[in-house]
């Protein structure tokens, strides 16, 4: 479980900040590198899109490193959220364990 209180950086973030701007690519040439839609570039960009599985191997092919890496950039993001959001928070918490298994 995460116990940072800091919120870790979002893959929009990671694109944009470590991959991106270093490489001086724009979201359009991105978006054709990947063969996707611009649309789906600048979302990714503005975390109002997650890196599925097939996006995470597009990503990992494009910029030559591993679908983990993007996957798992998401999975921290995603519960950072999931931890630090009331409403998830309470649901959460109402969960109890169950016993041994009978």
């Amino acid at each position: 479980m995460l116990t940072t209180k800091r919120k870790p950086a979002t893959v929009g973030e990671i694109l944009v900040e470590e991959f991106m701007h270093p490489m001086g690519l724009t979201q359009a040439v991105l978006a054709e590198a990947m063969g996707v839609q611009r649309k789906h570039v600048n979302e990714l960009c503005n975390n109002r899109r997650n890196v599925t599985a097939a996006t995470a191997l597009i990503l990992a092919r494009v910029f030559g490193n591993s679908p983990d890496f993007w996957l798992n950039a998401q999975r921290r993001s995603d519960l950072w959220e999931a931890m630090n959001s009331p409403r998830d928070r309470e649901r959460i918490e109402r969960a109890r364990p169950i016993g041994a298994a009978a």
